[in-house]
């Protein structure tokens, strides 16, 4: 018997940018030398048609906490995070090559070895990876969508909330930060939609927080950051 709840679409919208105008040499190379090794094996189409589901702790070499970080820009956050939580096993997910390498410096910068990078939309990871596997999530200024014809773009929809509700663990944390009003108001309605409860809406970050490029420009700008904390149920 076929489970109908398994099958997925060979192919899906995205949107958004995959590349650069420009990218330095040495950027260049790390993405030749190192993102294959950082890269999570049987999440793209051509390695895993089957979509069979693969195990973390192949990913990382033992039965770690795994946290998810989805949409890393240029890789700031996560790599501090990796820092600061050694035991854990982090993977970033970020299509946007320039990002990645730009990831891969700060990796090769900071030495950590805790981390794993898909260069890919999340949609794909999260659709291998098993259920109740990740303990904590993290979406950090997000592309806003701000025209309302694009709000069904945003990662705060069904498309992409459900999928990372299911392998999210009971009691597992999500963490969002926006400056965008309207992302807030959308979060807030959707994320609970999707099997979460909302646990804190603030002004203040949290307390392992790391700034990142975009919410500088953001207060440059006179946009105010807001984080919300979800729980898995």
């Amino acid at each position: 018997m076929t489970d109908d709840s398994k099958i997925q679409p060979e192919w899906r919208n995205f949107y958004g940018r995959i590349r650069g105008k420009s990218m330095r040499a040495s950027q260049k190379t790390y993405l030749s030398e190192d993102l294959d090794t950082l890269r999570p094996r049987g999440v793209t189409r051509e390695e895993n048609p089957e979509r069979a589901l693969i195990d973390p702790a192949e990913i990382f070499g033992d039965h770690r906490p795994v946290w998810l970080e989805v949409g890393f820009g240029a890789g700031e956050h996560l790599v501090h995070m990796a820092a600061r939580y050694p035991g854990v096993g982090i993977i970033g997910c970020e299509p946007f090559i320039n990002g990645v390498a730009m990831l891969l410096g700060k990796i090769r910068a900071a030495g950590v070895t805790n981390l794993a990078v898909h260069p890919g939309d999340a949609r794909d990871l999260m659709e291998v990876l098993p259920e109740g596997s990740v303990a904590k999530a993290f979406l950090n200024y997000p592309d806003p969508w701000p025209k309302r014809r694009h709000h069904r773009r945003r990662f705060v929809t069904a498309e992409h909330l459900l999928p990372l509700a299911r392998v999210m663990a009971p009691g597992a944390e999500f963490r969002v930060a926006t400056d965008i009003p309207d992302y807030v108001r959308q979060t807030r309605i959707e994320v609970p939609k999707a099997g979460f409860e909302l646990v804190n809406d603030s002004g203040a970050a949290w307390d392992d927080w790391l700034s990142t490029r975009y919410e500088q420009k953001a207060l440059r700008e006179g946009r105010v950051p807001h984080y919300l904390t979800f729980r898995r149920v």
